[in-house]
């Protein structure tokens, strides 16, 4: 089902799924990306604060956003990322969590400068399969407006 600016309103909520988090994912994407030890080194990572190897935050953030493309909230409606006002892992990811998602929409307004698009914001929280939070962000979408 394809979704437009008019079919969202303040408290809409969609999930968007659940991945399990492969520890060798995780060290080929810090590898490249966050060559951190409590990422990539489990001899430090055991010494680390964590007691273990994380997932990198970036490598979580990554995790959701495919998530969503692959959950389709907006159906075949292109919808582009504006930005991002926060983003926020109170809790860190390990390899073998099981991630789950859920977006709501916290505010809705047309656009200012383009009549045809809406700007929705959501909150988007992830838990993993303990019901902990480790991951809010809050993205901005330019969502076009119903075809007339």
């Amino acid at each position: 089902m394809n979704r437009y600016f008019e079919d969202l309103f303040v408290g809409f909520r969609q999930d968007a799924g659940s991945v399990k988090v492969e520890e060798a994912e995780c060290l080929a994407f810090a590898r490249a990306y966050d060559p951190q030890p409590m990422h990539i080194d489990r001899e430090a990572a055991e010494r680390s604060q964590f007691g273990g190897l994380i997932a990198s935050g970036w490598h979580t953030a990554a995790l959701v956003m495919k998530l969503i493309a692959e959950a389709r909230p907006f159906g075949d409606t292109e919808v582009l990322g504006m930005g991002v006002d926060s983003l926020r892992w109170p809790l860190p990811v390990r390899p073998g969590d099981t991630l789950s998602s859920e977006m709501e929409v916290v505010a809705v307004k047309p656009s200012g400068s383009n009549p045809k698009y809406g700007v929705v914001k959501f909150t988007v929280t992830t838990r993993n399969q303990n019901g902990e939070v480790v991951l809010v962000h809050s993205p901005a979408c330019w969502v076009p407006r119903r075809p007339v």
